[in-house]
């Protein structure tokens, strides 16, 4: 298995703060977006790189062990071990050999499924794997434990934000299942034991819920950042002014500074998605697109003739 350097895929040192770590993953997330690399075959594997790096520096404990590993790599390999923390718990490099897994409701995908987009090396450092264990200790004692289910459910991005209550069918039951607001697209909620019933005293299945957040017409999601254009007249381009911007969380009002270039990005703090694990808002970051005036009338053909004509006389003197 090949070591990922995370810190060389977000093009940081090892002495970044999370600030720092923030950032480059912003700036990266939106240069590799699949949605504005259409015909770039590699941006999609790109954008999961930097996502999976992004997933690990962002927590400082992921960080921590993640920083152990680094230095004692080469003895890793050499160990034969298969689970991180058992090496650092055995090996006298700190630890206590226990994982450090969500197992409540409302989880990371990467937590639970092996399947969750990300790396062999990530899902071995720091994906599921007491859940296995367990089932292979119950089994030897004659217990068998109930099968694990797993459902998918849709929802739109503005559920997605405000948060809903889903009601699924298990086993001819009716669920209900709240997401709360800030759920990822493809993240895994795990309700523990309302999957298939135990045997012989077995402990009851869980179920994975794997939630798909449906791609919006106005907005591109990155991380908790929002993106959208914003079309602006050539006029309050020019001169400056107030316009309205229909945001996720109701109307903003917004000045456009006077002379504004098409293609310039404006930011709006803390008008993105809310933080799933309650941290604070990411923030929209509007493109600029100035629209241009049609079927003009002779008048006005006439008025911009003369403003060019001026706009030479002011140049050239």
């Amino acid at each position: 298995m090949d070591y990922k350097d995370y810190y060389k895929i977000l093009g940081i040192e090892k002495s970044a703060s999370q600030e720092d770590i923030k950032k480059a993953y912003r700036k990266l997330a939106v240069k590799y977006h699949p949605d504005r690399n259409p015909d770039d075959p590699n941006a999609e594997e790109r954008f999961k790189e930097i996502g999976e790096a992004y997933e690990v520096l962002k927590d400082p404990e992921k960080r921590k062990k993640y920083d152990q590993l680094g230095s004692n790599w080469k003895n890793y390999q050499q160990s034969g071990h298969q689970n991180f923390d058992d090496f650092f718990g055995q090996s006298g490099y700190g630890g206590n050999g226990t994982r450090d897994v969500h197992f409540e409701f409302g989880g990371n995908m990467g937590d639970f499924f092996g399947e969750s987009g990300f790396s062999d090396f990530f899902n071995q450092f720091f994906g599921g794997g007491r859940q296995q264990h367990s089932r292979a200790e119950s089994f030897y004692r004659g217990q068998q434990p109930g099968r694990d289910y797993e459902g998918e459910v849709k929802i739109t991005l503005e559920e997605a934000y405000n948060g809903v209550t889903r009601l699924v069918n298990v086993d001819n039951s009716k669920l209900r299942i709240k997401i709360k607001p800030g759920i990822r697209d493809g993240q895994a909620l795990r309700i523990k034991g309302k999957g298939g019933k135990g045997q012989a005293g077995g402990r009851h299945g869980d179920l994975y819920i794997k939630v798909r957040v449906i791609d919006h017409p106005v907005y591109t999601r990155v991380g908790n950042d929002l993106y959208r254009d914003l079309e602006v007249d050539l006029y309050t381009a020019l001169l400056g002014g107030k316009t309205t911007v229909d945001t996720l969380k109701g109307n903003v009002n917004i000045t456009i500074p006077k002379e504004t270039e098409s293609n310039k990005t404006m930011r709006l703090k803390g008008l993105g998605m809310p933080d799933y694990d309650g941290g604070p808002n990411g923030d929209l970051y509007l493109n600029i697109n100035i629209k241009m005036p049609k079927n003009l009338t002779s008048e006005e053909k006439n008025l911009i003739e003369k403003l060019k004509e001026l706009r030479k006389t002011n140049t050239n003197g």
